[in-house]
């Protein structure tokens, strides 16, 4: 079952830094324990997958890339006809792609990932 937004919230606040690294099977890309506790927690293991692909690709670009992912306001989602955007940047807000989700069981409204070294953590593992 899914945890409670607060609980989940209140949970990220414990990670800073990891010794601990793990790594999505088929890409090769590692995640720290705090991404590990929000993929069980929040049951989102797409969002580890999805981005880490995405922000993969984008390396060639940044070598540090900031990941946002936004729940848009019932208006914005009446006109764009989606409910969340994940948007990539190099970390000094110089936009690298942004993708539109149409529909997420995600529980957060927003959540800031980095991807630095092939590694996917919370901005307070950095």
């Amino acid at each position: 079952m899914k945890a409670q937004v607060n609980e989940i919230k209140e949970g990220l606040q414990h990670f800073h830094g990891s010794e601990t690294i793990f790594q999505i099977p088929l890409l090769r890309t590692r995640y720290t324990n705090g991404l590990k506790y929000l993929a069980e927690a929040a049951e989102c293991f797409w969002l580890i997958t999805d981005t880490s692909i995405i922000a993969k690709s984008l390396m060639n670009r940044s070598k540090f890339i900031t990941i946002d992912f936004k729940r848009l306001s019932e208006d914005k989602q009446d006109f764009t006809g989606y409910e969340a955007e994940i948007i990539y940047t190099d970390g000094n807000d110089n936009l690298l792609q942004k993708n539109g989700y149409r529909a997420t069981d995600f529980p957060l409204d927003e959540l800031r990932l980095f991807f630095v070294n092939n590694t996917l953590m919370l901005p307070s593992e950095y």
